[in-house]
């Protein structure tokens, strides 16, 4: 068995696998790293290997603790992926994204690929069809956008999301949701079309902790898996083990 981690910028999120088989995924606080992996463990304690990819601020000690439990590996930019890493600036890549692309790489052979993960920022990952990861975009996600509107204004309130019911927005509150959720479907609708208009043979894998929110919401057509993140990191895991 396999425990996978990824240490987002606000939360953590894990997954048991039995090969490629989720057998249970958690979500928790960073505070709560410790506690949570011992429980993880005693409930699973066939799990050879502990896997991380991390872009939060959780040192790697908090994981070594756990080194004479099971085998800990931490990805990093040395690792063999299974795509031609053609960013300008490759080391500057986060390791989510690498892994991100690795599984849409693996799980969509020969394919154009882009790769949504609506987070705390949503980032755009695109692998071409010959497997050459060529770059993306970067943007606040649902949250921030709501907390910027109320942390660089003087009077607009801070608001939790919320569906939009009308594109008018007929009081503040409902001119906020109306701009904020609208305009984040617009702008991922509008890199979904661009992208299409580009390239043939296309998929969109659509992840992170907005998917369900998004789905029913944007008009293209996509693959939704909240736990893409996890799948690909078991799966960059297996690919490790076969190419090292």
């Amino acid at each position: 068995m396999v425990l996978t981690v990824d240490v987002g910028n606000s939360r953590i999120k894990a997954a048991v696998f039995e090969e490629s088989t989720v057998l249970e995924s958690f979500v928790f606080e960073k505070n709560e790293l410790e506690k949570k992996i011992k429980k993880i463990l005693k409930k699973f304690q066939n799990c050879s290997d502990l896997v991380v990819a991390s872009v939060g601020n959780v040192e790697k000690q908090s994981f070594l603790i756990f080194e004479k439990q099971l085998n800990i590996h931490f990805l990093t930019h040395e690792d063999p992926f299974p795509f031609i890493n053609r960013y300008a600036t490759p080391k500057t890549l986060g390791i989510d994204r690498m892994v991100l692309a690795a599984g849409a790489t693996l799980q969509f052979p020969k394919k154009n690929r882009l790769v949504i993960d609506a987070g705390t920022c949503v980032t755009y990952d695109f692998i071409d069809e010959f497997d050459n990861y060529l770059g993306g975009a970067i943007s606040p996600g649902l949250g921030l956008r709501y907390d910027a509107l109320h942390n660089y204004t003087a009077r607009l309130p801070l608001l939790a999301v919320e569906a939009s019911g009308s594109y008018i927005g007929a009081t503040t509150a409902q001119a906020i949701h109306s701009g904020v959720v609208n305009g984040f479907v617009y702008e991922i609708d509008g890199f979904i079309d661009e992208y299409r208009a580009n390239f043939p043979n296309f998929i969109i894998i659509l992840t992170g902790g907005d998917t369900e929110f998004l789905a029913k919401r944007l008009k293209n057509t996509i693959f939704a898996n909240s736990n893409f993140l996890l799948e690909s990191l078991n799966q960059t895991f297996q690919y490790k083990i076969d190419n090292d």
